[in-house]
């Protein structure tokens, strides 16, 4: 096929027909279909020349052109693409390096297979065009619903028609007794949109929490306005949910708006999520009233908080521990998710045995390492002293507002409990030096020989090992695996070090190291308090 014999309109009306089918700009077609031919005529001219081809946006007229630069003498590679400064006085008058000289060349005859390469060329600019058109259109509609219809199945993953495009809907992300057939109509959740090698993919989900909270929002007028919000949602995807919701409507009740008249706002939910049951409860500031509030049905006796932690024991009726952890442990689970917190169920009369374990416990403390009777050791733990750090470094006056202790009692008592810290504190730290901790560590500000001994029978023995451990491996923290918040115990953890503390201690160590700038940490601090300052 010549250029020159071909209809000059029909490659502007063959652009115009794939970017039309195609929903991509027709310019782009057009490009590739510059680059196609540019690619045929180069393998008939030589592939060493720099053949450009332009197609006339209004007539159609297909321009080949050769284009050649002026280089320095010495600098000349490709004799086809490069030419010195005098062989351009030939084209130019006064040629200078970088200047371009093009030639119109004749158009090329495509052959078999030029043309098919050439076609192979533009599909290939078609198809990145598309790819880029649907990545744009869908990277905006991420965490938004789309209805589709299903095209087939592979492994079972659900291959979805959204329209201008596909999007998959994973094994792992349907609810787990839905199938579909070929045609079936669709309503999912878009949880991401990403880039990969074969193209833009659109991932869809229908166990995702959010999914539920975007049909609550369909169905629910207040919440689209902004007038309900939904604060927290767990879910156990085809078995039951809770959601978290709070009004900004005095007027307006936040369940009962969700739920409906006669319960058909949350039915409909209830019907798409294939019968999946929902748990409505107002969410509240205070984290003890919004976990009472979520484990419903059960009934809740006591709620005590580790803030730092994130962990909470909530105590229950004898006869409410099977309804408050729920069938296979569902209930305590979603509520858990939905508070972000680790939560332990216990009954009033376990409590009550754990209370005495431990009044026992410190009783027993008392008795041997201040050598008092049993009754003295009781009267001490029912008045709050829970360690011989408290007995000996408390004001002597909160001692002597014990019914019976005068004086003298008050400072025989501090004064062996400082005696029995010091044995304690001597013996550690031989201990320490035994295991080989050196000097810069025991003398570290900040650390307890006790702490010393600890981190030593864990291999950190100098302030340079010391400096290295991260904050969570000396206060201990909490990892989610698997869904499933687990305990990192701290090196010294038992010491009640804090995570802020763990902080100080690791950056005064790095400081004194020299491993740190203390003017560079000013200034970091001061940046970050005001991104926060501009954030607020």
């Amino acid at each position: 096929m010549a250029i020159t014999s071909a209809n000059q309109l029909e490659l502007l009306q063959t652009a115009e027909a794939v970017a039309r089918e195609k929903m991509i700009d027709p310019d782009l077609v057009i490009q590739a279909m510059e680059e196609s031919l540019a690619r045929a005529a180069k393998s008939r001219y030589g592939s060493e020349m720099d053949i450009r081809v332009a197609i006339d946006r209004k007539t159609g007229r297909a321009t080949f052109t050769r284009v050649r630069t002026v280089v320095e003498d010495d600098a000349v590679e490709n004799y086809q693409a490069q030419l010195t400064v005098a062989q351009a006085k030939q084209y130019l008058k006064d040629p200078v390096i970088g200047d371009t000289i093009v030639d119109e060349v004749p158009p090329v005859d495509l052959g078999r297979i030029a043309a098919q390469s050439a076609k192979q060329v533009i599909l290939q600019k078609v198809r990145e065009a598309e790819r880029d058109r649907q990545f744009e259109e869908f990277k905006d509609r991420k965490g938004t619903i789309i209805n589709g219809v299903v095209k087939r199945e592979e492994y079972g993953n659900i291959i979805v028609d959204i329209g201008r495009g596909e999007a998959i809907l994973r094994r792992t992300e349907k609810i787990g007794r839905e199938s579909y057939r070929p045609n079936d109509r669709i309503r999912a959740y878009i949880k991401d949109v990403r880039r990969e090698a074969r193209g833009p993919q659109v991932f869809l989900s229908r166990t995702d929490p959010q999914f539920m909270a975007e049909l609550f929002k369909m169905e629910v007028p207040e919440i689209y306005d902004g007038i309900i919000e939904i604060k927290a949602v767990a879910r156990d995807p085809g078995s039951r949910a809770k959601i978290g919701v709070i009004s900004y409507d005095n007027s307006i009740d936040p369940v009962g708006a969700c739920v409906g008249m006669r319960g058909s706002r949350v039915q409909a939910v209830v019907n798409e999520l294939q019968g999946e049951k929902i748990d409505i409860i107002p969410w509240n500031q205070d984290q003890a009233t919004f976990l009472v509030n979520a484990l419903q049905p059960a009934e809740v006796s006591k709620v005590v908080i580790d803030e730092e932690g994130g962990k909470i024991e909530v105590v229950v009726p004898d006869g409410q521990l099977s309804l408050a952890i729920g069938r296979r442990g569902q209930n305590v689970r979603l509520a858990s998710q939905l508070t972000g917190l680790d939560i332990d169920i216990m009954t009033e009369q376990e409590e009550s045995e754990r209370r005495q374990a431990e009044f026992a416990e410190r009783t027993k403390l008392f008795m041997d390492s201040l050598d008092l009777d049993e009754f003295f050791a009781q009267l001490l733990v029912s008045e709050g002293f829970t360690s011989l750090e408290e007995v000996a470094y408390v004001d002597i006056d909160e001692l002597l507002s014990i019914e019976g202790v005068d004086e003298g009692t008050a400072e025989e008592l501090q004064a062996r409990a400082r005696d029995f810290i010091e044995a304690q504190n001597k013996a550690a730290l031989e201990n320490a030096r035994a295991l080989g901790v050196e000097d810069s560590l025991v003398e570290f500000e900040g650390l307890t020989p006790q702490m010393v001994e600890a981190l030593a029978k864990d291999g950190i023995k100098t302030l340079e090992d010391f400096a290295t451990c991260a904050d969570w491996e000396l206060a201990g923290g909490w990892t989610t695996v698997n869904g499933e918040r687990v305990k990192d115990e701290g090196l010294l953890e038992k010491f009640d070090v804090s995570l802020e503390e763990a902080q100080t201690l690791v950056m005064t160590a790095r400081i004194q190291l020299g491993w740190v700038d203390p003017a560079e940490l000013e200034s970091a601090d001061a940046e970050e308090e005001t991104e926060e300052e501009a954030e607020a």
